[in-house]
């Protein structure tokens, strides 16, 4: 395992993301179950995820991690801004195709709410989903995160233009489901 562990999730651990991770990184990003479900539409090589690293992981204004199952790099979990002026910071998760199924996404995100919470003393955690992204979904559901709105057309893959989901928790809201909750 590459990177150092940042945070302990139940099932996972949240690590920094390092250069012998970029080749696990490139593959699960390019691959359409992924790639359309994180927006991205251009193909990603080795030397662009590395830039990524080099620019976008190692800046301040977010927390990027690479999610760890069994010592393998399964997915990528990332918050900001850190320094919004509002309290508030955006949550995107994926994993590989081949590690859906196993709740890493949804440990990996409750252990990035606590330190949104915990740590960067956030007031209100986000996240979104394309339409059609049940998974995704359920992910936030299942940990409280509350349906504020639908952004109606609001995206364009794969030939057709997808409603946005927006979801959110606020600090209150966290801290008062019962310990160890994943139903909200």
């Amino acid at each position: 395992m590459p990177g150092s562990v940042f945070a302990h999730g139940d099932t996972v651990d949240l690590r920094t993301i390092e250069e012998a991770d970029l080749d696990v990184l490139r593959d699960a990003v390019n691959d359409p179950r992924v790639r359309t479900t994180i927006g991205m539409r251009t193909p990603k090589n080795t030397a662009q995820e590395r830039e990524w690293l080099e620019e976008y992981v190692t800046d301040e204004d977010h927390v990027d991690l690479a999610i760890a199952a069994d010592g393998e790099t399964v997915g990528v979990v990332g918050l900001g801004p850190t320094d919004h002026p509002a309290g508030s910071a955006e949550l995107g998760i994926w994993v590989a195709p081949e590690h859906w199924g196993n709740g890493y996404a949804t440990d990996a995100a409750r252990t990035m709410t606590d330190y949104a919470f915990d740590t960067l003393r956030k007031h209100r955690v986000t996240a979104r989903v394309f339409d059609g992204n049940d998974a995704s979904r359920r992910v936030w559901e299942k940990l409280g995160y509350t349906h504020e709105a639908v952004h109606r057309d609001a995206h364009f893959h794969s030939g057709d233009y997808v409603d946005v989901h927006y979801y959110a928790v606020l600090e209150d809201e966290w801290r008062s489901r019962s310990p160890g909750s994943t139903d909200g």
